[in-house]
Parts: structure tokens; C-alpha cells; sequence
């Protein structure tokens, strides 16, 4: 089944607990405030806040009287976690037997309080991932109306490929941003466009902010130039540049700062001057593009 999700995805991971521990409230008005600026689709997955944030979001989400149809919810399983919650995990590790990828998507739809996913995507690749059996859970989950589309996040061409050979995927999850560009060059995008796999990017900013290197100092002196110019804010420009690839790239954006939701948008419809998107792939590598 075709989902059709928005140009922007909102990234719920930081919320809850493990950032910004937002109240039922101010959940609710992000919610909203999303919505009312276009972007309809929210990125959760089961181990954000160590298994609370999907709860969190679910209230506040019963108390929003946004029409369900009207919004889109991904998320994620397979990450074993160390938290309160999961005594049990002493490590790290993945579960992708069909009975814990079915009990895992039940939970997340009671804790989000709706009847359906519209994307539920495998979290990260396992080495002891079996594809027949995450085919049979999916397809049960397909069938009983749980799940609406399927898709992975983190997985490589060939992971894609394995998961593909059993059951249809239709969207991966990716690191992308101008800072983390690997994957236009191994493979990894153009597979995603040879079989009609919509890409979507975690951390679409890469680190252009959040590091002080010789290479984020190239950048933002770039993009200092490129905001007078295009009369935009940074994080648009660096929007527009993911959303400029042809693979169709969905960013998930995970800001909760009111001014920058509004703007988000704007990178649907800001096109770079080619040259100006080799500039910014350039100046992270310190050297001419390949």
C-alpha cells in the first residue's frame, strides 16, 4: 500500500525523557503546531525515553481531535534496550523473531492510542535477522490492519535486498545530511530509487551545529553567505539540500523551537543553485567533490 507521508517528518525521539520531557500539554501544542505549519507525519520508535515517549505522545495525541486520518505514525522495533522498564535485557541487542515484531507493534499502537501504524519500519539490521520470519510477521500485521506500509531504517543496500527478497519494503531510514553523505555514494540511495524505496533522513543537520571542527567551521561560513543570499535560515538551506537529491529524501526534523517549525517548510520550495549544492557538499570534505 502507498503512504503518502509529508515533506517534513517530525522527530519525536527527544520529547520525552531523554531531552526535553515535555508534559501532556506541551505535547499536545507541538502536535498542533506541526500540523498546522504541514507536517503531518510523526517518527516515533518503541525504545525512545527507554519505552516511554510513545506513551507520552499518546496522550497527548487522545487530547489533540486531530482526525487520525489526517496525521501519519511511523515506528520502529527491534532494538533490545537496557531500561527500567526491561529488566530482562542485561545488553544491548536486536529481537526480530515474528512474535516479538508482532507484540512489539500491539504495544506501540495501545501506547499511541490508535488503531494502525502507517509505516512500521525494523529499527536496525541484525546479523541474526531470519528474512522469512519478519516476512510472516509482517504480512500478519498487514493483514490484521496493524501496520499500513513496511519499510527499515539503517539498513544497508544488499540488508534491503535480503528483507525485499520476502516481503515488500517500501521505505529506509537513513543517515543523510551534508555532513554524513556516504550514503550517495556507496549505493545506498541509488538502490533506493531503482526499487521505489522512499528514503527518509534522521539528523538531516548532520553536525554543522552541534561540533566545533575545522569542518563544520568551513560550512558554517558557507552557509553564512547562503543565508543572505537565499534569505533563509541555515537549517532550511541544509533541509533543501537533502530534499534536493532525486531520491526524494524525507528529512525527520527534530526541533521543538516554535519559530523553526514554522520556517520548516520553506525547504520544500527553496531550490539551490547547483553550484551551491556542491559547495556545501565541498566544504565539510575540506576538498573538491570526487
Amino acid at each position: 500500500m502507498s503512504i503518502q507521508l509529508s515533506p517534513i517528518i517530525a522527530g519525536v525521539m527527544n520529547w520525552g525523557v531523554w531531552d526535553k520531557n515535555l508534559n501532556t500539554r506541551e505535547m499536545n501544542h507541538l502536535i498542533h503546531l506541526f500540523y498546522e505549519n504541514g507536517i503531518t507525519s510523526f517518527d516515533h520508535a518503541d525504545i525512545y525515553g527507554g519505552y516511554t515517549t510513545e506513551t507520552a505522545f499518546g496522550k497527548a495525541w487522545a487530547n489533540s481531535k486531530i482526525a487520525r486520518e489526517k496525521v501519519q505514525f511511523i515506528s520502529k522495533c527491534g532494538i533490545q534496550y537496557v531500561a527500567e522498564s526491561r529488566p530482562e535485557n542485561k545488553i544491548k541487542h536486536y529481537d526480530y523473531s515474528k512474535e516479538y515484531i508482532i507484540s512489539s507493534v500491539e504495544n506501540s499502537l495501545k501506547n499511541l492510542q490508535t488503531d494502525y501504524l502507517d509505516v512500521f519500519l525494523l529499527h536496525r539490521p541484525s546479523p541474526l535477522m531470519r528474512a522469512n520470519e519478519i516476512a510472516e510477521a509482517v504480512e500478519k500485521l498487514k493483514a490484521d490492519g496493524k501496520i499500513l506500509s513496511f519499510g527499515v531504517s539503517n539498513f544497508t543496500a544488499s540488508q534491503t535486498a535480503l528483507i525485499q527478497s520476502k516481503t515488500e519494503v517500501s521505505f529506509n531510514q537513513i543517515q543523510f545530511s551534508a555532513t554524513h553523505h556516504e550514503a550517495m555514494l556507496d549505493g545506498s540511495l541509488d538502490y533506493m530509487e531503482l526499487h521505489k524505496i522512499q528514503p527518509m533522513a534522521w539528523n538531516p543537520l548532520g553536525v554543522a551545529f552541534r561540533e566545533n571542527t575545522d569542518q563544520t567551521f568551513r560550512l558554517r561560513q558557507l552557509l553564512a553567505k547562503l543565508v543572505e543570499k537565499y534569505g533563509v535560515g541555515a537549517d532550511i538551506i541544509l533541509l533543501a539540500w537533502v530534499k534536493q537529491h532525486p531520491a526524494n529524501i524525507l528529512p525527520v526534523a527534530g526541533t521543538i523551537n516554535v519559530s523553526r517549525i514554522q520556517q520548516l517548510m520553506k525547504a520544500q520550495t527553496l531550490v539551490l543553485d547547483t553550484q551551491d549544492w556542491f559547495a556545501i557538499w565541498a566544504e565539510p570534505m575540506g576538498h573538491r567533490v570526487p
